[in-house]
């Protein structure tokens, strides 16, 4: 039945002919909205609902015949009666039940409401991570044939990608291989335990009609996957169907045709680089003045401890720093040693910019490079992850405390560097000799921060006491390669992870997991010096590690934030 449009004015007349109408409609169908046409009749009711406009569920109740049929942009504006008593218009319990899931469906998971969509998965996903198949929820997924062809062309091998390759064909094995499973009818993705995986997966069992441009060669990879996307949005009208690819040119070409086409984004930690963990927090100005009555403090050997309690104590973290600075007070640097109930104990630190507790020679030159030097050299801490650009002092500082942890104190048996080699240019090819000769090109930072350490050490020794000392210091430093870490257990080492952004979540658990007892991990890196292929600043390892370790008592992180490299340094990281 044909709605009448809308009147200029909303008085008593449109009271009782919404009244009536509203009436009529219970009649028929207590629980949906009448449907303005044959195609609409046809429709199912739950895409009725989903279609609706979205002020339609927390529009007044005066009128929701008009509400539910005009976009709520077109509807004149009007006051909310205060205390309006429920009459026939009034929406019945049946229609507020059938329309309450849709909100929370489609702000959960941020997919378009209605029904579920079909994702064609490009080979690079795969390769990227074989989990994927997994991680689409509701909705199913398709493989074309080409895509299986470049896994078997990609399994061969040691390399990261020839690994989830061979990861991808057992998991597709494992799930075609269930019993009663029909390949023409789809297999349940949640049939081998995946219990989040509520779709299907489809293999492309039958001839596609793909027709593509003349501009595209038919021959590629892919422009046959650009084709079967556009046979199964042709097929499945109107069901939505999208590409999804780790690749920018082929995500471009799609569009360009008119396809839908997103990149792969599960494997993100964090959506925005900049809301990454920065390990500091600085306190507000009015902290000791809303503070006064709860601090509670004590002294426990070189170290003052504050109880504080309030509203900032939820946003605090264990192992996180936390400094005052406000002209005419004295200036507080501490970390959070305890968090309990509503309140937390803050530990000052230890100065390390002072001469007398200069680390191998080396002293801290700003405020995060002090907060740094505390989770160095604190033996309470397992795992230390330091960010930061270009100059800041990441490797001196895990060397010099390295150094003096091993050779003064004892507290470790030896240094273990490694880095991820991954090339900023061309490849120079094979180098010749051991592990350590090949990994030599590699570890030019080691050598510098070495020769630094060096000189600060000799204390007037001359030539035969440098040597002795760069001897000395060689001796205890070993150069590892990180395609030989699995399966190895590391006691009492320092180990350095050098380069860290340019890991994959993957490796960065195969190298953590190394640590045996009394071992300290060090990652460094930069995350705006990304070179591995596929890799950005939310998927990286050493963002992953950073996001997950977050508050773990045994472990810290610090950004550094100012270089200390040299003034042309600072000023070409600033301006270029």
């Amino acid at each position: 039945m044909p709605l009448p449009p809308p009147p200029a004015k909303r008085g008593a007349q449109l009271s009782s002919e919404v009244i009536d109408l509203s009436a009529r409609r219970t009649k028929t169908r207590p629980a949906t909205n009448a449907p303005t046409s044959a195609a609409e009749a046809s429709r199912p009711v739950a895409r009725l609902l989903t279609e609706q406009p979205a002020a339609a569920s927390v529009a007044p109740i005066a009128a929701p015949a008009v509400v539910v049929e005009q976009p709520a942009a077109r509807a004149p504006a009007r006051q909310k009666p205060a205390a309006a008593p429920r009459t026939a218009a009034s929406p019945s319990p049946a229609k507020k039940a059938a329309a309450k899931p849709a909100a929370p469906v489609s702000a959960k998971r941020k997919t378009m409401p209605g029904p579920a969509r079909l994702f064609v998965l490009d080979t690079n996903v795969l390769l990227h991570d074989p989990m994927a198949l997994f991680r689409f929820e509701e909705h199913d997924i398709f493989l074309p044939m080409i895509v299986l062809e470049e896994l078997d062309s990609h399994k061969k091998g040691m390399t990261e990608v020839a690994r989830n390759g061979r990861q991808t064909s057992r998991l597709l094995d494992a799930l075609a291989g269930v019993k009663g499973a029909d390949m023409a009818a789809g297999l349940k993705l949640d049939s081998t335990g995946y219990r989040e995986a509520g779709g299907k997966l489809y293999f492309e069992t039958t001839p596609l009609d793909a027709t593509m441009p003349a501009a595209l060669p038919q021959g590629k990879a892919d422009n046959q996957i650009l084709g079967v996307v556009a046979a199964l949005e042709k097929k499945h009208t109107p069901r939505e169907v999208v590409l999804v690819s780790k690749d920018i040119n082929m995500r471009v070409k799609a569009r360009a045709l008119g396809l839908s086409a997103e990149d792969y984004e599960n494997d993100k930690t964090l959506e925005d680089g900049d809301l990454l963990y920065s390990g500091s927090l600085q306190l507000p100005p009015d902290f000791w003045t809303r503070q006064s009555k709860t601090v509670e403090s004590w002294q426990s050997g070189s170290h003052t401890y504050y109880r504080i309690s309030g509203p900032i104590v939820p946003s605090l973290m264990i192992n996180q720093f936390v400094y005052f600075e406000a002209p005419g007070e004295p200036s507080l640097y501490a970390r959070v040693a305890e968090i309990r109930d509503k309140t937390a104990v803050l530990k000052t630190l230890r100065d390390f910019a002072h001469l007398k507790n200069a680390v191998w020679g080396v002293t801290s030159r700003n405020r995060e490079q002090n907060f740094a030097l505390n989770l160095l050299m604190d033996p309470e801490i397992d795992f230390v992850t330091l960010a930061g650009t270009a100059g800041t002092g990441k490797t001196l500082l895990a060397l010099a405390s390295g150094l003096t942890q091993v050779l003064d104190d004892r507290r470790y048996t030896e240094i273990i560097m490694t880095r991820a080699t991954v090339s900023v240019g061309e490849d120079i090819g094979f180098l010749p000799g051991t592990e350590e000769e090949k990994m030599g090109p590699w570890m030019g930072a080691l050598d510098d921060n070495l020769e630094f350490l060096a000189k600060g050490d000799t204390g007037g020794a001359g030539e035969w006491g440098r040597a002795a000392t760069n001897e000395l210091i060689r001796s205890r430093i070993k150069i590892k390669s990180m395609n030989f870490m699995r399966g190895r257990t590391f006691m009492n080492k320092w180990i350095i992870i050098d380069e860290a952004q340019n890991l994959t979540p993957k490796q960065m658990k195969t190298l953590i997991t190394r640590a045996g007892p009394g071992t300290k991990i060090i990652c460094m890196g930069n995350l705006a010096q990304i070179d591995t292929p596929y890799l950005t600043e939310g998927s990286s390892g050493l963002t992953y590690a950073v996001d997950r370790f977050k508050g773990w008592p045994h472990g810290g992180h610090i950004t550094l934030a100012r270089g200390e490299r040299s003034r042309l340094a600072d000023f070409a990281s600033e301006i270029l």
